[in-house]
């Protein structure tokens, strides 16, 4: 399958900050055009669009937890790019919600949440994306991503790491299914980096305890997890179809 370099056209999900935003970046500066799409923050968003290199991108929303949505932002971005060659399932949710004081209403209505975003989201992101890219008959790249928490427990956010180990297991199986149509689907398990979400724990009584989770006594960056996701969607990474990669920084070594 003759996957190109550079000049692919990238759906990134949840891109309007954060690791999105930065995954995003990290296309166009590689010369690929960009569908950044976000559920709710659309001036974000646009802050995103506004800030990549390059001509040709795309901004397109939608509720992904809705499939009928996922198939307006999946034909929005195939019709502003033409076509889809990589996708980057990054959306997600991950509300605080520790089983022993959460009330069971909240519960049952979080991990609904959690659920439809996290891994329907990604299913329904990934088939439409994949169809296309069948029919296309160049190939492709699917990469989740997916997060440390799957391996290492979430007692506070169980839902979150319940629904990322399972993006983990749908990325290998549809390894399997999409390789003989020359789809590459592949996962990035990252641990702790900054985000804008996260900043005020990194300033606050627990940094210190949460930077020496890593031997290197320092959190990632969005931007060395985004490099990670370049070169798994790269034609170069074809032979990592189907790998959870680990970026925790030595935080927690799977056996």
């Amino acid at each position: 399958m003759n996957l190109p370099a550079r000049g692919r056209r990238v759906l990134v999900s949840g891109a309007s900050r954060g690791l999105g935003r930065a995954v995003a970046r990290a296309f166009a500066a590689n010369g690929d055009r960009v569908a950044v799409h976000y559920g709710s923050r659309a001036e974000e968003a646009r802050a995103t669009l506004a800030s990549l290199d390059g001509t040709g991108h795309a901004l397109v929303s939608g509720d992904l937890a809705d499939p009928a949505e996922a198939a307006r932002v999946a034909d929005a971005a195939a019709e502003a790019l033409g076509g889809i060659d990589v996708l980057v399932n990054n959306a997600a949710v991950n509300l605080p919600h520790p089983p022993a004081t959460t009330p069971y209403e909240e519960w049952v209505a979080v991990w609904q949440r959690h659920v439809n975003v996290n891994l329907l989201g990604t299913a329904w992101l990934s088939q439409l994306a994949a169809r296309r890219m069948i029919d296309a008959g160049q190939g492709g790249r699917i990469v989740n991503i997916g997060s440390r928490g799957a391996f290492r427990g979430e007692p506070d956010h169980p839902a979150y790491g319940a629904t990322k180990a399972a993006v983990h297991a749908l990325g290998q199986s549809l390894a399997v299914a999409l390789a003989p149509h020359g789809i590459g689907v592949a996962s990035v398990a990252p641990g702790f980096f900054t985000t804008e979400r996260v900043a005020p724990r990194l300033t606050g009584p627990e940094a210190e305890s949460i930077r020496a989770q890593s031997p290197f006594g320092r959190v990632a960056t969005p931007e060395e997890i985004a490099a990670a996701v370049l070169w798994l969607a790269s034609p170069d990474a074809e032979w990592a179809s189907g790998t959870v990669l680990d970026m925790n920084g030595a935080s927690y070594l799977r056996t």
